[in-house]
């Protein structure tokens, strides 16, 4: 069962790799080819799947993959 989307404050960081993943125009199979990635893995993590949790390395792999770059928001903003 998916999680259900709530309102209640800013988009999480795997919601957002979630959201730039379906919105890249690449399939995810040429993403975890370019990542060095298991398909099955990144099919649980953006299905919000049981094992589906990404680590560290992984994630690096997948910003890399997606020419991502972290930017920290001002809290003021």
């Amino acid at each position: 069962m998916a999680k259900r989307k709530t309102n209640a404050g800013p988009e999480s960081f795997s919601d957002q790799l979630r959201r730039i993943i379906a919105d890249s125009g690449r399939s995810r199979y040429s993403i975890c080819k370019a990542a060095g990635v298991d398909p099955g893995q990144l099919h649980r993590f953006v299905n919000d799947r049981p094992g589906g949790r990404l680590t560290n390395d992984t994630i690096d792999k997948l910003v890399a993959a997606l020419r991502l770059r972290l930017v920290v928001q001002d809290p003021e903003q």
